[in-house]
């Protein structure tokens, strides 16, 4: 399973999308099956194709991504939405992020609380919620973690063993990586793609001043980044050079910004949030890939095997009494009280009740000799 933005077809390069050789070597899903021109696709959406191939019995790898696509996979939610509420919450959105927090303030004033006046998406989601349920976004959340299993994230883990590989790297390796493969998307023919797609599904909305950068594959990074450059039509040589480097810039800007938004996600959602609720991180240090086998290979297949063994079960001895028994055990040579078997025999192996024997039996002794003495 890939990220969100691989589910549409086209800019493949932008989107990073497995090559043709690469998906040969094992199955690969939830790639370029969605209409680019499709702004409706939701996480709902997602979160049923992928439920519905994980009942087949496979073992998924879900590679990515869009934290909030992950999350509906991890986490059983209250809360679902359609496409009707998608087109609700898009009128909601032009309306402008200042007016719609006014509106969630009168009616969800926590949840108004926890987010930004600019954050429109979240606003809007939370008011359509409360418009559908007739209950504020924040009491639902709130009995979600109240559910059996929830916690602090929401509502109980959906699977019982899931596991995250958290790959991490040193940030100056990952920047150099990072800039590095912006290079290769361009070597690879990113400004032919962007053109291309540009001239089939955006330059008409352009022309119409409803280009719509929020939504869908046009959200995708690498591509709004070149608005400028892509829109710049009868400017001279220089000027467009200059528009394209730019949008390089802006595009490795943008991709080292989401790259820190992930790390994050992992630190905060997850490795400060220990509890039942929250799956297993397992780091891997990717920072030196020629140690790669020893690093994150060698370790991810030992914990993917670990999972996947049944746990070991006790074998079960007839007539066989309790390991420890908890009974009640008196010392009157240390004028001790034990409770537990177990405890008791670890008691009279103690130095401090074999110090007691000695002194008893150097005291016996020494009274047996008193008396034979008495009596010669």
């Amino acid at each position: 399973l890939q990220g969100i933005d691989q589910v549409y077809r086209g800019l493949d390069i932008v989107t990073n999308k497995v090559t043709a050789a690469e998906q040969a070597q094992c199955p690969h899903h939830m790639i370029s099956f969605v209409d680019p021109l499709v702004s409706t696709y939701t996480v709902v959406d997602f979160r049923n194709k992928a439920l519905d191939m994980h009942c087949r019995g496979r073992l998924p790898i879900v590679v990515g991504g869009t934290n909030y696509y992950i999350e509906s996979l991890l986490w059983k939610v209250l809360l679902d939405t359609g496409n009707q509420m998608d087109s609700e919450r898009v009128e909601l959105e032009e309306v402008g992020g200042a007016e719609l927090h006014r509106r969630l303030a009168e009616v969800d004033p926590d949840m108004a609380a926890l987010l930004h006046p600019h954050d429109v998406r979240k606003i809007a989601r939370s008011l359509q919620i409360h418009q559908q349920t007739g209950v504020p976004h924040s009491q639902l959340l709130e009995e979600q973690r109240g559910q059996e299993g929830g916690g602090s994230l929401g509502g109980p883990l959906r699977f019982l063993d899931p596991c995250i590989f958290w790959l991490h790297s040193n940030m100056d390796v990952l920047d150099r990586r990072l800039d590095q493969r912006v290079d290769e998307m361009i070597a690879a023919g990113l400004l032919d793609e962007l053109k291309d797609f540009h001239k089939s599904y955006n330059a008409q909305k352009v022309q119409e001043s409803s280009q719509d950068y929020q939504h869908g594959i046009f959200q995708a990074i690498g591509f709004k980044e070149f608005h400028r450059y892509l829109t710049a039509d009868g400017v001279g040589a220089e000027e467009r050079e200059s528009l394209f480097r730019q949008g390089v810039e802006a595009l490795r800007l943008a991709v080292r910004r989401y790259a820190r938004k992930q790390n994050k996600w992992v630190r905060y959602r997850f490795l400060k949030r220990p509890g039942a609720d929250v799956p297993r991180v397992f780091g891997l240090d990717v920072t030196d890939v020629s140690r790669w086998e020893e690093n994150v290979l060698t370790p991810a297949l030992q914990v993917l095997e670990s999972l996947q063994k049944p746990p070991l079960q006790p074998v079960s001895v007839q007539g066989a009494e309790p390991r420890n028994k908890r009974s009640r055990h008196i010392c009157e040579l240390c004028e001790k009280i034990i409770i537990g078997d177990l405890e008791w025999k670890a008691h009279l192996k103690s130095k401090s009740h074999q110090s007691h024997k000695r002194k008893k039996r150097k005291s016996e002794s020494t009274t047996e000799h008193d008396h034979t003495e008495e009596r010669d």
